[in-house]
């Protein structure tokens, strides 16, 4: 069995490109429709119900695509509207969360873990649960970041100032001598080498990506709707607002040329 259908994947923006580049490693056959609601970013600063109203409409969104699964690469959505979101539809729909909380616990040596995050997903408390659940004896530290999301947005991802909020933000967590760290929002990878910087190489640093992608391809394998073997996967990309921004920030993460990038009709 084979099934030709797209993966679909929905961020606030550009950071979901980090698991939409793992899931392209791990399934190089399948299509990937990837929408950025770039109109709309962050979602991290906003209610519940705004989170998860935005994340419907991008569900809808990417089902008129004919997408056979979704990707939730965004913590806030995840943390605030995934259970929502697997009421409201039947395709099968995966968060970033659960993934990154057992990539933690499994890679803790102390069993003291930090989780920095957008202030909606701390707040949401969603990553102490998980990980307590996998680890009841893991002590979690959790630390709201919401510069983060727009300096990734803006492409400062090794300036001065970058390095300055970063190490003010990072302090509470250093002084809580965690030794893994969960990047709790997927933009936050591509300021890795600078928060690597500020916490030092004794601590892990948790990209839930790989773990999402290998969760992905499980739930396509198990259920017999992996595109057929031997055929390469294509990219097609959508924003909520300009392009062009988009594509030089995807292009700069991705390694690669982006045809183009396209608004919804």
């Amino acid at each position: 069995m084979s099934d030709g259908r797209p993966v679909g994947i929905f961020d606030s923006g550009v950071g979901g490109l980090t698991v939409a580049k793992q899931i392209r490693k791990l399934l190089p056959g399948e299509d990937i429709v990837y929408f950025g609601d770039t109109a709309r970013v962050p979602y991290g600063t906003k209610s519940k119900e705004t989170v998860t109203r935005f994340s419907v409409e991008n569900v809808e969104f990417l089902m008129e695509k004919d997408v056979k699964l979704v990707v939730v690469a965004c913590n806030t959505a995840s943390s605030l509207g995934l259970d929502f979101l697997k009421r409201c539809f039947r395709v099968p729909i995966i968060g970033v969360i659960e993934p990154g909380a057992r990539a933690a616990a499994a890679a803790t040596r102390t069993k003291r873990v930090g989780v920095m995050g957008t202030n909606a997903t701390i707040s949401s408390g969603a990553y102490e649960r998980a990980i307590r659940k996998i680890g009841p004896k893991i002590s979690v530290v959790v630390r709201g970041c919401p510069l983060f999301v727009p300096l990734v947005e803006e492409g400062w991802l090794n300036k001065p100032v970058t390095r300055q909020v970063a190490s003010e933000y990072l302090v509470p967590l250093k002084a809580a001598r965690i030794d893994t760290l969960v990047m709790g929002c997927t933009h936050y990878p591509l300021l890795k080498e600078v928060i690597q910087g500020v916490m030092g190489p004794g601590v892990t640093l948790v990209d839930s990506a790989k773990e999402v992608a290998k969760e992905a391809r499980n739930i396509l394998d198990a259920a017999g709707l992996l595109n057929a073997p031997g055929r390469k996967g294509k990219d097609f990309f959508y924003v909520s607002d300009e392009p062009s921004r988009f594509i030089r920030m995807a292009e700069r993460f991705l390694g690669k040329k982006i045809k183009c990038a396209r608004r919804p009709v």
